[in-house]
């Protein structure tokens, strides 16, 4: 899809098909083991106070956030992760990947 065959028999992509492959990504589904993963960096995070980098799942691109997880709501499987003086409530499902610093 979003390609085109050019004259010398070679398949290229438009700017305009490759933006709207890439604004179409579906997130990956990831195995229990990979959950637990997560969940287990996460709570490592909130016991020993150290940073954590969650990549984030989103339709255009994935994006980083850093910092340090200051709480865990298990209903609604949210984090608030902290930086400097700033924080954000995270959504667990969200999350594609959690790695200490």
């Amino acid at each position: 899809m979003g390609k085109k065959l050019e004259g010398n028999g070679q398949w290229v992509s438009s700017p305009i098909s490759e933006e709207r492959e890439r604004l179409h990504r579906i997130k990956p589904a990831l195995d229990q083991k990979k959950l637990e993963e997560i969940e287990c960096t996460l709570a490592l995070s909130l016991r020993s106070h150290v940073r954590v980098t969650v990549v984030l799942f989103d339709s255009a691109e994935n994006t980083l956030q850093s910092g340090f997880v200051t709480s865990i709501h298990t209903h609604s499987r949210e984090i608030k992760l902290q930086w400097a003086e700033e924080w954000k409530w995270i959504n667990v499902d969200d999350i594609v990947e959690a790695y200490i610093v």
